[in-house]
């Protein structure tokens, strides 16, 4: 019987994890070499330029741009409040005067005798870098970041939404196999961070949002309730940056399946932890995989730090999950694994498998793409 190797997931009882902190521009580092860091520590910050309002003096005055810096009240650099007035005509003797005031808090940066416009620049927006795990400063990269290292338990999801959560680990009733619906959550899973079993619902996922539960990891959900969550319908783009306040990650793929029992088993080994996850997903050049980390105490620590091999064989008749478009995410069971080469729309010629998708449809789809699903 033919048989191939697949990548898979990562689940880890013990690594080492390392994350790099970094700011979006250059600024202040505030965290030192070696030190000793929590989630919610903030390691660097800096400020981002203001927006930028454009003032059209000359207009609103009825003047040439080339009399505008004549009738300013406040010169490029004062610092001006929503209201404040920034030019002035003389008027008639002294009467039928015209201004213009400022729309905005902000500094005046430039006055144009070219365009007549005023330019504001609005207060700087302070952005902070937390550490988002527990763990130790390893690298100091000068008004850059940092790298934290740390120790712990870690878990890749296949696809999630929502960006960096952190929270209690908690598990939810039933078992790697339940349905996760409205009456699953109660007012004592806010802020935490929730193990499912094989499927969530869409009402399921807004009853924990409005509980403030902080993260939840299922192994499936329906990828048609996803436009209903976010509003509009999901392309292939990273994902992460959604505004949700409750993460969501799955662990096998889309529709219902029951979570793998080695995952499920190491997540709720470790109820009662501080966890760090990340719903962040990119499925093509750079792959980016949701997450859950789960620092470990020195006490905890064996020293085997080993990867529990998902990346077992494939053979006809297996589940897998592909993992790549266009049928990301989908389940499918495995008809044939031709030995012969296969030509792709790219003209390169790869491995390939037949398989099954659950509405009966076949296809060809290279090995490379697939995922082996633990049933066991």
């Amino acid at each position: 019987m033919a048989h191939a190797y697949t990548p898979g997931l990562k689940v880890l009882h013990e690594t080492k994890v390392q994350k790099e902190r970094q700011l979006p521009m250059k600024g202040d580092v505030l965290a030192e070499i070696n030190a000793q860091v929590t989630p919610s520590d903030v390691v660097a910050s800096t400020h981002i330029p203001g927006n930028v309002r454009m003032v059209n003096v000359a207009n609103s005055l009825n003047v040439e741009a080339g009399d505008v810096p004549g009738y300013m009240t406040e010169e490029i650099g004062a610092e001006v409040k929503e209201g404040d007035m920034l030019a002035e005509t003389g008027g008639l003797f002294g009467f039928f005067k015209s201004s213009v005031n400022s729309p905005v808090a902000g500094t005046v940066e430039s006055v144009s005798s070219v365009t007549g416009q005023v330019v504001i620049r609005e207060a700087p927006i302070p952005v902070e870098v937390d550490a988002y795990i527990r763990g130790i400063v390893t690298e100091v990269m000068p008004e850059e970041g940092v790298i934290i290292e740390t120790d712990a338990a870690f878990v890749q999801g296949i696809f999630g939404i929502g960006g960096e959560r952190r929270g209690i680990l908690d598990v939810l009733e039933g078992d790697r196999e339940s349905v996760v619906n409205v009456d699953s959550f109660s007012t004592d899973h806010a802020g935490k961070v929730l193990i499912g079993g094989a499927h969530l619902t869409l009402e399921g996922y807004r009853r924990a949002q409005k509980l403030g539960v902080a993260a939840i990891v299922v192994g499936g959900y329906n990828y048609s309730d996803l436009k209903a969550i976010l509003g509009y319908t999901l392309g292939v783009a990273i994902t992460g940056s959604e505004s949700l306040t409750t993460t969501l990650i799955l662990t096998e793929g889309f529709g219902s399946v029951p979570m793998a029992r080695r995952t499920y088993n190491l997540l709720i080994s470790h109820i009662g932890a501080s966890v760090s996850v990340n719903g962040t997903t990119q499925i093509r050049a750079g792959v980016m995989r949701p997450e859950i980390i789960i620092p470990l105490d020195v006490t905890e620590l064996t020293g085997e730090h080993g990867e529990i091999d998902t990346s077992t064989g494939i053979d006809e008749g297996s589940l897998v999950r592909v993992i790549r478009e266009p049928f990301f995410g989908q389940l499918a069971k495995v008809l044939a694994l031709p030995s012969a080469l296969d030509a792709m729309q790219s003209e390169a010629r790869v491995r390939v498998a037949r398989v099954e998708l659950p509405d009966g449809t076949v296809y060809t789809v290279p090995r490379a793409n697939l995922e082996l699903v633990e049933t066991d």
